[in-house]
């Protein structure tokens, strides 16, 4: 009888020990992915240009931001609409709690109206960039986040005639 007992605790323990080895991540880091996709828009093109995407897990807006490896370029939006993404950065990060991602622009940005191209202007979003905040727990070895950078929300026709990016990102 209690060699019985002693084989059904070491066939718990085992299975305790298995179940949680399988649910934690082995090395403490998670890839992250970051995709961006857009709403559909009235305009002819909307280009922006992506340098750095940045994550932050500490919630700091002043430090503790990690560079992911980004594909910088300039990006028309809406080329991403109707289901379509485009992956804009991937790297590791320490699994936790994924606060904000910051998209650091370049001065490549242009809105084309009725075939015109207009500067998109963008209120301190050279010096800061653009931050949107997330929230995510990261668990898994790879996280996908999809950044909706909705372009009909984001530009507005300023009096003066001008084209100013007013960010509207969302997670979906």
């Amino acid at each position: 009888m209690k060699k019985k007992l002693n084989v059904i605790v070491v066939l718990l323990s085992t299975a305790i020990f298995a179940f949680t080895a399988c649910s934690k991540n082995d090395n403490g880091t998670s890839t992250v992915n970051i995709r961006m996709t857009d709403a559909p828009a009235s305009f002819d093109k909307v280009n922006i240009d992506i340098r750095e995407v940045r994550v932050n897990l500490t919630g700091d807006s002043a430090s503790g931001w990690t560079t992911l490896n980004t594909k910088a370029g300039i990006y028309d939006l809406l080329t991403l609409q109707n289901g379509k993404d485009t992956l804009l950065a991937t790297g590791q990060v320490t699994t936790g709690k994924l606060k904000q991602v910051r998209f650091v622009l370049g001065p490549n940005n242009d809105v084309i109206v009725g075939g015109v191209s207009f500067p998109l202007t963008i209120p301190s979003g050279s010096e800061s960039g653009l931050k949107i905040n997330v929230d995510k727990n990261l668990n898994a070895t790879l996280e996908t986040l999809i950044i909706d950078f909705d372009a009909a929300a984001s530009i507005r026709l300023e009096v003066d005639g001008s084209y100013k990016l007013r960010p509207v990102l969302q997670v979906k």
